[in-house]
């Protein structure tokens, strides 16, 4: 079992940045990735960005490539994103994932723990 928790977020105005992290309780050799995905009211949670543990790789949404940045401290078991250029359509709770094996890096069925999320607030 692998317990998330997930620091940051909060209230910003249009245009600000605000940053997350996740520390996972525990970590082995060959656990593939961790990532963020985030739910907005009414909507399903979509992925938002993800890193390789091993590799550094990151990948990102189309939506946020360019204005979020994900990083990783290996020796910490965390991870960290920044998010900067905000818009009221980033308003959304953010859920920390961690994925053991590989495969798609994309998809909310593909990992196995999940953080209570934490919310993030976009304001005009």
């Amino acid at each position: 079992q692998v317990q998330l928790v997930e620091s940051g977020g909060g209230s910003v105005e249009a245009g600000g940045s605000v940053s997350v992290s996740c520390q996972a309780s525990r970590r082995t050799i060959g656990d593939f990735a961790m990532g963020w995905f985030r739910q907005a009211p009414g909507r399903e949670r979509e992925f938002v960005a993800s890193i390789l543990w091993d590799k550094g790789v990151a990948f990102y949404a189309g939506s946020v490539k360019g204005r979020f940045t994900i990083s990783k401290d290996n020796s910490k078991n965390t991870i960290y994103m920044e998010m900067n250029s905000l818009t009221p359509e980033d308003t959304a709770i953010y859920y920390c994932a961690f994925k053991r094996q590989p495969g798609e890096w994309g998809e909310r069925t593909e990992y196995d723990y999940w953080g209570p999320g934490t919310q993030v607030t976009v304001t005009v």
